[in-house]
């Protein structure tokens, strides 16, 4: 049996950029954190001539044609995966939060097929695959930050190419600054959101048409993310803070849907408490709110009165990783 274990993530700023609809036509970047919130995806051998598949549902089928989850049909038939296998996934965390569980679920899926052939992977060609299953099979109008970090992991910045190169790199953040950052950043949860795909189709349609004002939000928000890395880097969190909140004011305008008054309200309520910034972590309309509070007593005092759940969390420094293979 393997157990690969790819992370989820919260963006730290610069989101936006990394669709194709829009690093194909300016290139992009980002910066990403993968958190200690995991996906987990077990293959094991079963002596059987099908399919079992366990997820938020089960499957049980004889062909992969057969198979309703799309990823999973997509991933077994791209790797002519033979029947008489058994994969399981669950998560420390749902789908539909904004943590990026899908991308996190294509690299472990991809990771388990490769450990239970006992084949190696690079791992930006396990990110670069699972990109191509999402956004080049699946035609989902999705970014490829979520499958990059939850392959590298760390607090990592992105460069998309318009020729579809990634390149990847540690951020050059020192410890003390990554341990106030884990002390001081809050994520809350705000109720399940809508697809990613969903949220993302109108920012993917504009890009694609050369919408002006489209472009000129991610462009401002991709130089945001040039800063909050150099903050970062410069260990100036009190800035990065500060320029969360920009971002997400950049954030919200891209579309109607990002946020709601129940979230607005949320954001009100943190900011009154002392939080310097914050954002919706994924693309919007739900899931999971980060603020970054100099004084995290306060903000989770008031956020609890809102009646909203804290996950706390660590950096993951490992990205997709195996725990067990026999």
């Amino acid at each position: 049996m393997t157990i690969p274990r790819p992370p989820l993530r919260t963006p730290m700023g610069g989101g936006g950029p990394d669709l194709p609809s829009y690093y194909r036509r300016k290139g992009g970047r980002l910066v990403s954190a993968a958190i200690n919130r995991y996906v987990y995806i077990s293959i094991n051998t079963t002596f059987t001539d099908d399919y079992l598949l366990k997820y938020s549902t089960i499957e049980r089928v004889a062909t992969t044609a057969e198979i309703d989850h799309d990823i999973l049909r997509t991933a077994l038939e791209l790797h002519k995966m033979a029947p008489g296998i058994e994969i399981v996934s669950m998560a420390d965390i749902p789908a539909g939060t904004g943590l990026g569980s899908s991308g996190s679920f294509t690299v472990g899926l991809l990771r388990a097929l490769y450990a239970h052939r006992l084949q190696p992977v690079l791992t930006d060609e396990l990110a670069e695959q699972a990109c191509a299953i999402e956004i080049d099979h699946l035609k989902e109008p999705v970014g490829k930050q979520d499958q990059y970090i939850a392959a590298y992991g760390g607090v990592t910045s992105f460069a998309f190419h318009p020729d579809d190169r990634v390149d990847a790199a540690r951020l050059e953040v020192s410890d003390d600054t990554l341990s106030e950052l884990e002390e001081h950043l809050l994520l809350f949860f705000t109720g399940y959101s809508r697809a990613a795909s969903q949220m993302l189709a109108d920012q993917d349609r504009r890009s694609t048409e050369a919408d002006e004002a489209m472009l000129a939000n991610l462009d401002h928000t991709m130089a945001l993310g040039d800063e909050i890395a150099n903050a970062l880097i410069a260990g100036d969190t009190e800035a990065f803070g500060e320029l969360m909140h920009e971002h997400w004011e950049a954030k919200r305008a891209r579309t109607s849907g990002m946020s709601n008054p129940d979230i607005d309200r949320y954001y009100a309520v943190a900011r009154s408490a002392g939080a310097l910034g914050g954002k919706v972590v994924g693309a919007g309309a739900g899931g999971f709110l980060l603020v970054y509070a100099p004084e995290p007593t306060k903000v989770r005092r008031a956020m609890k009165a809102e009646g909203l759940d804290e996950l706390r969390f660590r950096f993951d420094h490992l990205g997709s990783t195996v725990l067990t293979a026999q």
